[in-house]
């Protein structure tokens, strides 16, 4: 039902990607911050106890160096006879204890994973409640985009973060503070010389990540703004195509992407220098001829040994990891910051209450009672104190231009949202309260959406426990049947994967769906509108015995379109202007 759609709020001219303040994106990231801590804490006690255990296989990470300056001990003492016992005791503690650590840094590794999966599919649950129970005319074409994105980028962004960072961030923190300290302990000096170049490098980094955190919300919100885009694009690829409006459609996403572009190389392009001054400190040469260098003069000096140099040497070759591993952890936390945003977002989106006391019609007469609905941010009303009733067991057209609001007259009854004023009743209950509302309500749109499973389960949908013999009656109704038999599997056939379907085939399985459910009131938009001629014979015939005994509401755009209505209804900017019995009557009358 496209009559009329809610309004794109997010276009690129409409967007505020890179106009936002730094103030703005400070809120974001404290924002972020705010839903990530919301959104891990059904998990918050395992990644606790990752953490423990990657702290406790840090401090274990002391151990081998221990041991390895107690056997250089041993091995350059110059005498002529070694300790075989001592240096085998030594290796087997460094052995053991550099096991021991592996082990227990694995098991730390499996808890944040298995906390990862449990979080994903708490996540994937509570979407599917939530969107089982949002207004159906949330579902635009950049809100599918949004739940992509939330479904597989932004679960995998917040993936790093819970199955990586605890473990890895705290060793990286745990790990060179440990060695550090064991470092100065072993000699103060050396222990300076493991530190020497991390200054420098603090100070580069310190430069390269200003502001950081702003930028990182921006970069993301452009990254989502592309996304969308992608996905409108492809969406509607094929219709664009048809019209011959592919450059239009395309101009939007070239857009967003052009304007993604010159922001990260703008951003991006000052930090290159600073960055690679910062890793050509870090370098392994450098660090090892200031670590090698200064210990031969001080074992010249007979300070220390040759053993102790050689440890603290390697444990300042692991600073620079850990330092890269910080970095990367709170690179990761940023995004993941912005991902649990828009997933807290999504799992907060607005529902349609339900009744404390739900209600059966009495009847099936239809009542608009001076409704008037808005799309949420558009400042005009799509429908305009709209008052009309359908007659049980009459049809009834609305017609009007494209736009005029009356698929959205149409989507308030079958209740894809709630009016901001009036009522919406069938059998003198409003459609909010009436128990199991798609029991009473049916409808056939231009698209009939047959998802990829058997012929059997689309006509079944919306009654999983029809016979097969019922099922079959309704393809005879819809005109479907021969057709569906003429497939490779019959009714077995896979939609999509085995066969396709004509638009006009899918129109009628569509149609045998309805007849299935056999619900007294029924809404039919459009539902020719997009079939071939030759098709358009077969679903009429297969319309005319669905609307047979029911209070249908029909949508069309042309009055001279509409033939056998009981009345039809005139439909311009969201209000009634004329209702009558043919085709020139204007007096409105609804």
């Amino acid at each position: 039902m496209a009559d009329q759609a809610p309004p794109d709020t997010d276009t690129p001219e409409n967007s505020t990607a890179g106009q936002d303040s730094p103030t703005t994106d400070r809120g974001e990231q404290k924002a972020g911050e705010d839903a990530l801590k919301k959104l891990l804490r059904p998990v918050a006690g395992r990644l606790l106890t990752g953490r423990l255990l990657s702290a406790l296989s840090a401090v274990l990470a002391v151990v081998p160096y221990i041991a390895l300056v107690q056997i250089g001990a041993e091995l350059l003492t110059g005498g002529a006879v070694i300790d075989d016992e001592a240096v085998n005791h030594w290796l087997l503690i460094l052995i053991g204890s550099y096991t021991a650590r592996l082990v227990i840094y694995f098991l730390a590794l499996a808890v944040t994973h298995f906390a990862d999966v449990a979080l994903n599919h708490h996540i994937r649950r509570r979407m599917v409640r939530r969107f089982a129970t949002v207004p159906l005319s949330w579902f635009t074409s950049t809100n599918f985009g949004r739940v992509r994105k939330g479904l597989q980028d932004d679960i995998g962004t917040v993936h790093q973060l819970i199955a990586h960072q605890p473990v890895e961030g705290t060793s990286a923190v745990v790990m060179p503070l440990a060695l550090m300290l064991y470092a100065f302990i072993v000699d103060w000096r050396l222990g300076l010389l493991s530190i020497a170049v991390i200054p420098v490098y603090a100070l580069s980094m310190l430069s390269t990540t200003r502001g950081m955190g702003e930028k990182t919300v921006e970069m993301d919100r452009r990254l989502g703004d592309v996304s969308a885009r992608m996905v409108e694009f492809v969406t509607g690829i094929s219709v664009v195509k048809a019209f011959g409006r592919v450059g239009r459609a395309h101009r939007s996403y070239q857009r967003s992407a052009d304007e993604f572009y010159d922001f990260y190389l703008d951003w991006v392009k000052p930090l290159m220098l600073v960055s690679s001054v910062g890793q050509s400190v870090l370098a392994i040469p450098l660090i090892l001829v200031v670590n090698l260098g200064g210990g031969a003069l001080l074992v010249n000096a007979g300070y220390v040994s040759a053993a102790d140099v050689l440890a603290t040497s390697l444990i300042a070759l692991l600073i620079p990891y850990s330092l890269e591993t910080l970095m990367t952890g709170t690179w990761s936390r940023q995004l993941a910051g912005a991902a649990a945003l828009r997933l807290t977002g999504l799992l907060e989106t607005g529902v349609l209450g339900d009744s404390d006391a739900p209600q059966t019609p009495n009847g099936h007469d239809v009542t608009f009672d001076h409704v008037t609905y808005s799309y949420p941010g558009a400042s005009n009303h799509a429908v305009e104190d709209v008052s009309f009733t359908l007659p049980a067991g009459t049809v009834t057209a609305l017609v009007g231009p494209s736009g005029s609001g009356k698929s959205t007259i149409a989507t308030l009854l079958a209740r894809f949202d709630d009016p901001q004023e009036g009522t919406v009743s069938i059998g003198g209950v409003p459609v909010k309260n009436i128990a199991d509302l798609y029991s009473h309500v049916g409808f056939v749109l231009q698209d009939p959406q047959l998802p990829s499973v058997s012929i059997r389960d689309n006509i079944a949908l919306g009654r999983p426990d029809a016979t097969d013999a019922e099922i079959r009656d309704a393809a005879a109704s819809a005109r479907v049947l021969e057709e569906i038999e003429a497939l490779p599997e019959g009714f077995d056939t896979v939609y999509g994967r085995d066969a396709g379907l004509s638009g006009g085939q899918a129109q009628r399985v569509a149609i045998a769906r309805a007849l299935l459910v056999d619900a007294p009131v029924l809404i039919l938009d459009e539902a020719t509108a997009l079939t071939d001629p030759e098709s358009q014979h077969e679903i009429q015939q297969a319309l005319s015995v669905l609307a047979e005994g029911r209070t249908v509401l029909v949508i069309a755009h042309r009055p001279e379109a509409i033939t056998g209505v009981d009345r039809i209804i005139r439909v311009v900017d969201g209000r009634i202007v004329g209702a009558g019995a043919d085709h020139t009557d204007s007096e409105v009358t609804a």
